[in-house]
């Protein structure tokens, strides 16, 4: 199945039913008087958290959802019958965008948390509702109201609790496929990550956290080069962050200046993302000449977190995991106890939110000076 993480769809509640000219009559009351009942509400457009979804590619193919209409009503002060509420199931982790506007109208972060995207048409009344003293028999009735459209833009951010960032092969998809059952493409070229890629880490039967894998980052994403800025909203939501970098590569390159140059692009991205926990990995310290180039990182940066790793040989992995667990239990007991520290990470989200909203164009990368970027599929990407 293709990984799509972008849709615009269009939305339209249902019309309410129109009420109902009638009157009463029957042999023993032959003028009984008005008895035209009201319309019923029309069907309303919800979109409700699915876990078993992982991606926006249904929308591709059905682009609209039409709620119900209401039932006009009948004599004998019947009321018409409401249209059903349309439930449209979509990933979890999908914020819902007015495609007109650009204006965020809320996210879906939880499995059957459901958000009113289209309200339905009020009822029309039918005569029966303006008998009164005066007018005996009132043939007035009003008509149905028509129900909300809206043209939505759906954008999928994963939900997790680390992000994995750094250079193509930096050895992100290694670990995540080190740490958790999920099985990642691994290979030794670039862009072999196309697709985000999740996995749970289970440090025990009562502690797990969710790490999330994108495609690798490059000097020059912020005017198209590589894949762009096209993935990283998926780090958006994810608190702590940890840059993978290679200790030893291949090509000769220095692993501070690697560093540098990524963590300008996400700067580039988003300065309130930049701004979230970074921890430094240094990473292949199985391959020759990487103990030298960890030191450098480490001497660097030596005022954030820092961790040297194998993914290959499993080499420091095991506390790298042990600490991020530490720091995912002691920020969600911050979260519940420290309300100052709960405002500045709503904060922090919001600004977070702004700007994947500033970068995103539905269903294609933004445009930059550079050019529109490169078309995944020149990579082998299963992308659209």
């Amino acid at each position: 199945m293709k990984f799509v993480d972008e849709a615009v769809v269009e939305v339209e509640a249902g019309k309410g039913g129109d009420g109902c000219l009638s009157f009463a009559r029957d042999r023993n009351r032959p003028r009984a008087g008005p008895d035209g009942g009201d319309g019923g509400h029309g069907g309303s457009v919800r979109l409700v958290g699915d876990a078993n979804l992982n991606t926006l590619v249904d929308f591709r193919a059905t682009p609209r959802f039409r709620a119900e209409a209401g039932r006009p009503g009948a004599g004998s002060g019947k009321t018409g019958a409401a249209g059903a509420t349309l439930d449209v199931p979509v990933p979890v982790g999908t914020t819902v965008v007015d495609a007109e506007t650009r204006v965020a109208i809320g996210d879906v972060t939880a499995p059957g948390e459901a958000m009113l995207v289209a309200r339905g048409g009020v009822r029309g009344l039918g005569n029966l509702r303006f008998k009164s003293s005066t007018n005996r028999a009132p043939r007035q009735t009003t008509p149905g109201k028509p129900g909300e459209r809206r043209r939505l833009g759906l954008e999928l951010k994963v939900v997790a609790d680390v992000g994995l960032l750094g250079l193509p092969n930096a050895g992100k998809s290694t670990l995540l496929g080190r740490v958790s059952s999920a099985k990642p493409r691994i290979a030794d070229y670039p862009f072999t990550t196309l697709t985000p890629n999740l996995g749970v880490v289970r440090v025990d039967v009562s502690a797990s956290f969710v790490m999330a894998d994108i495609p690798g980052l490059i000097q020059g994403a912020s005017r198209g080069a590589g894949l762009g800025f096209r993935f990283l909203k998926h780090l958006s939501r994810a608190p702590l962050l940890l840059h993978l970098v290679d200790a030893a590569p291949a090509d000769g390159a220095d692993p501070v200046r690697d560093c540098e140059a990524v963590e300008d692009e996400l700067r580039a991205y988003s300065a309130a993302l930049a701004a979230r926990d970074i921890w430094i990995v240094a990473t292949k310290l199985d391959m020759p000449g990487a103990d030298a180039g960890s030191e450098r990182l480490r001497t660097r940066y030596g005022h954030r977190h820092f961790h040297a790793i194998s993914a290959a040989t499993g080499a420091g992995v095991r506390d790298l995991v042990n600490a991020v667990m530490r720091h995912v239990g002691e920020r969600g007991r911050q979260l519940a106890e420290d309300a100052e520290y709960a405002a500045r990470d709503r904060d922090q989200k919001r600004r977070i939110g702004t700007d994947v909203l500033a970068h995103g164009v539905f269903g294609r990368d933004a445009p930059s000076a550079a050019g529109p970027a490169p078309d995944a599929a020149a990579f082998g990407a299963d992308v659209p």
